[in-house]
């Protein structure tokens, strides 16, 4: 139901705050799933346990999961494309976005029946060296298939549902909220994987927290069924050409150079992008096995890496406290992005000094305050500056930018900096793996800084505001 022309522009309806809550908050935890636990999978189920034989003549661990997180980057960017200008042309975000989820949880669930003795079993294998490479690469294909459905629900149409339903007004407001949920759902996540992965059988422990947390993801895609609506500004839409002519749309230099600061704004938020996947793929990793911090060796059920969680979530609340959204949308973006992308670097450089869990805590809170207030301000510019009624043609431009180029120059930047420092770590079995140490922290606020430069063209060439105000969100 549409709301009277009379309300405040600036209003967020309680339907869409709930499925915006709802789909944003549970798309993060499967993103966190991939993102952080699919990588410790590999570490702690599929390699622990394995002979060094099969370790040294399988793919380095480290590797493994630098390709997992570029292959699936890769995938949700070309999915992001196929779907995103399919569900403009057809006129819908709703289908995509419920049968996507459904699917998302059905295969985040199957992965808790992916093991090596299974690998075996199925393909009749018998060397361990070729028992390991075959399981890895099983969990590459599943991770990339499992992809395809999360980026056809969440970046392809969530996002454009968002853009479809907010306006310049309430994007900051919007932002703010999704950007809870980020850390959010990784101290769900972790708390969960804390509890549930804690035992011996790593392989068991697994298969459960998979299984429960696609149970949940599921669920959310049933009641998206019943609770969202699209936008009314979601009609059939596209360039006049064909299909896969308005997929390459956001690449005509003729796009580019109308929406100037909205590519810009994508070049900002790529490199910022960047610099976290310097070292969030291998964050748990570190937290857990790290030879160079304190709290090496530690379980993730308790030590330092709760500690953290619960600095980051006292973090965000306080940002959500104080509205920060709300103060973007009033004073504007232009005031807030500089000091934000400094904060940013100034907290990861802290991290790379940090050896004690005084600095370590002090270095966290800069680095989540700048985190969370960049990918606001970004996130709501790409919005204002997204033509109306082509959002769906350039969530695949958009997904190229933030997701598949950082996701693949990112981990290898961690990845160079992780096997330079030589460090390694020898599990239970006896057998040696690399392990990430705080030299990522360094790589990625040096990447960090980069960010400036996008964003200073963009001041330059007035600022972040749209050049032609934009219609009343839909309530």
């Amino acid at each position: 139901m549409r709301k009277s022309v009379s309300e405040p522009a600036s209003r967020l309806g309680g339907r869409f705050a709930f499925n915006l809550v709802l789909f944003g908050f549970i798309g993060q935890i499967a993103w966190i799933i991939e993102n952080m636990y699919f990588n410790t999978f590999l570490y702690n189920a599929i390699y622990i346990g394995a002979s060094q034989e099969a370790v040294n003549g399988s793919i380095n661990v480290i590797d493994a999961v630098s390709k997992m997180v570029a292959y699936s980057a890769i995938t949700a960017a070309v999915t992001t494309f196929l779907m995103g200008t399919l569900s403009d042309r057809i006129g819908t975000r709703k289908k995509f976005i419920s049968i996507g989820y459904l699917i998302w949880g059905v295969i985040i669930a199957l992965f808790g029946f992916v093991s090596r003795d299974t690998t075996a079993q199925i393909f009749g294998l018998t060397d361990p060296v070729r028992i390991l490479t075959v399981t890895v690469w099983t969990v590459i294909v599943l991770d990339c298939v499992m992809t395809f459905a999360g980026s056809t629900a969440n970046d392809a149409n969530f996002n454009a549902w968002v853009t479809d339903s907010t306006n310049e007004h309430n994007r900051a407001s919007a932002e703010s909220i999704l950007s809870l949920f980020p850390l959010a759902a990784t101290g769900v996540v972790l708390g969960l994987g804390g509890f549930l992965i804690s035992g011996d059988d790593k392989q068991q422990s697994y298969a459960l927290f998979f299984r429960i947390l696609g149970i949940v993801v599921f669920v959310s895609g049933l009641l998206g069924l019943f609770t969202l609506q699209d936008s009314p500004k979601t009609v059939k839409s596209n360039t006049g050409k064909g299909y896969f002519t308005d997929i390459i749309y956001g690449f005509r230099p003729s796009v580019i150079r109308e929406n100037a600061k909205l590519y810009l704004t994508l070049a900002a938020i790529c490199i910022y992008s960047i610099a976290v996947q310097v070292f969030f793929p291998y964050l748990i990793i570190y937290l857990e096995h790290s030879p160079d911090q304190f709290f090496a060796g530690g379980s993730m059920a308790i030590t330092p890496a709760l500690i953290i969680v619960a600095v980051l979530g006292l973090v965000v609340a306080v940002l959500g406290v104080l509205g920060i959204g709300k103060l973007i949308d009033r004073y504007g973006k232009d005031r807030f992005i500089v000091p934000v992308v400094a904060l940013l670097v100034i907290g990861l450089t802290i991290l790379y000094f940090a050896h004690d869990l005084t600095l370590l805590l002090i270095g966290v809170v800069p680095t989540a305050i700048g985190y969370l207030t960049i990918g606001i301000m970004l996130n709501a510019a790409i919005r204002d500056f997204t033509p109306p009624k082509q959002a769906g043609l350039f969530q695949g431009i958009r997904m190229i930018f933030m997701v598949m180029l950082p996701m693949v120059i990112g981990p290898l930047i961690g990845r160079s900096a992780i096997l330079h420092s030589g460090a390694t770590y020898l599990d239970d079995y006896g057998v040696s793996q690399a392990v990430p140490t705080s030299v990522m922290f360094l790589s990625a606020a040096i990447t960090a800084a980069f960010t400036i430069i996008p964003v200073l063209i963009i001041l330059k060439k007035g600022g972040f505001r749209p050049a032609v105000p934009q219609s009343q969100p839909e309530k």
